[in-house]
């Protein structure tokens, strides 16, 4: 089992790598912070746009004076976001599926399930696309902005081999729409 998930693992780490390039997305502001990019105002958000479907994780380091430390420190903690944001995607999925197969009495396959989905939203986002840095020349704070499209998730969840084929295909058919719903909620 192990193998197994250091494969799921690794499958969705390349698709991220691979699924990397993409456009930009824009962000409306609502914090406030004076002279700072839109994205930074806002935070960590599920966005429906334009540019398509899309999660974003912003980080933020202190000044620690080794400016590639403090970039690379905001870079991690924006992924950290991401992570966080596609778990919690992911969680809402297993519970739509759980709902939808009319396995909730099903203790064995739903605890299959959630173990498949708490290991596929253990991955490590490391091929999530950096989209930019903002310093605040005032605080010296570093913000980093991360997106992760639907698209690559969808295209990362089916090239799982020992993934259960109705949880697939309940994301292939269902996906988008409870992406509309999840974001709807956090709004």
């Amino acid at each position: 089992m192990h193998r197994n998930r250091w494969l799921v693992i690794l499958a969705v780490a390349a698709t991220f790598a691979l699924g990397a390039c993409s456009s930009r997305t824009l962000v409306e502001s609502d914090l406030g912070i004076k002279g700072a990019p839109d994205w930074v105002n806002e935070g960590t958000q599920v966005l429906d746009d334009h540019g398509g479907r899309r999660f974003h994780g912003v980080g933020q380091a202190p000044p620690m004076g080794d400016e590639s430390l403090q970039i690379a420190t905001a870079d991690n903690r924006a992924r950290a976001e991401l992570a966080q944001i596609l778990t919690s995607y992911l969680d809402v999925v297993s519970s739509d599926y759980t709902a939808a197969s009319g396995s909730q009495g099903d203790t064995v396959a739903e605890q299959a399930v959630s173990r498949q989905i708490h290991n596929l939203s253990q991955v490590n986002l490391s091929g999530a696309r950096i989209l930019g840095h903002w310093k605040d020349e005032k605080s010296g704070v570093v913000y980093s902005v991360a997106e992760l499209d639907l698209k690559q998730v969808q295209t990362s969840l089916d090239a799982v081999e020992n993934m259960n084929e109705d949880l697939k295909m309940h994301i292939r058919d269902r996906g988008q729409n409870i992406f509309d719903r999840y974001r709807e909620e956090r709004k």
